[in-house]
């Protein structure tokens, strides 16, 4: 069996959009979602569980949900974790439609540094993301607060980690309309 069964991605697909207005995920970018441009970027072998309300997809997920639903991007984490097998898991967020190629770096990266327990993006502003990350399963599941509804996602930057510079595109989350528009490839 090859090293890349035992990989997951963690999609957070969930959350409010309050700034966006409208479902952000589900938002139209060059006629697909951007949902449908992260897992079309991601490796076909690689098990996706995508978080947050189901929806169609370009591809097969499995769907999980944080509970209680809107717990957070941590909360979000927590859910895809369990519903997970993967022995390394990347995590990243559904609002980031350019971030897949930056995925194989950060888990190249993990693989390197024997110390580290994740691999973090490293954004073009200089602001470790651990929500464009990848993580040794152990060491995110016992990172991971009791409960994790509500808790910022920062937290898991306190696991020993080695950064990794990222594209600006690459690091970037739509958030507003004009997000969209500003990061059209």
């Amino acid at each position: 069996m090859s090293e890349v069964v035992h990989m997951s991605v963690i999609v957070l697909a969930g959350g409010e959009s309050s700034r966006f207005g409208a479902d952000k995920i589900s938002a139209d970018l060059d006629g697909r979602s951007l949902l449908d441009h992260v897992l079309s970027g991601l490796d076909a072998a690689w098990e996706v569980v995508c978080v947050g309300p189901e929806r169609e997809t370009v591809r097969p997920v499995t769907w999980a949900r944080e509970s209680p639903p809107l717990g957070g991007p941590l909360a979000g984490v927590a859910a895809g974790l369990a519903a997970s097998t993967g022995e390394m898991v990347l995590v990243v967020a559904g609002d980031m439609p350019w971030a897949a190629p930056a995925l194989p770096r950060l888990l190249a990266a993990l693989r390197g540094s024997p110390e580290a327990s994740a691999a973090v993006a490293l954004d073009a502003e200089g602001q470790a993301n651990p929500l464009l990350a990848a993580y040794h399963r152990s060491a995110l599941v016992d990172a991971l607060p009791t409960p994790a509804h509500g808790r910022r996602a920062k937290l898991l930057l306190e696991l020993p980690h080695v950064q990794v510079p990222v594209g600006p595109a690459e690091g970037q989350d739509v958030d507003t309309p004009d997000d969209l528009v500003r990061w059209r490839p």
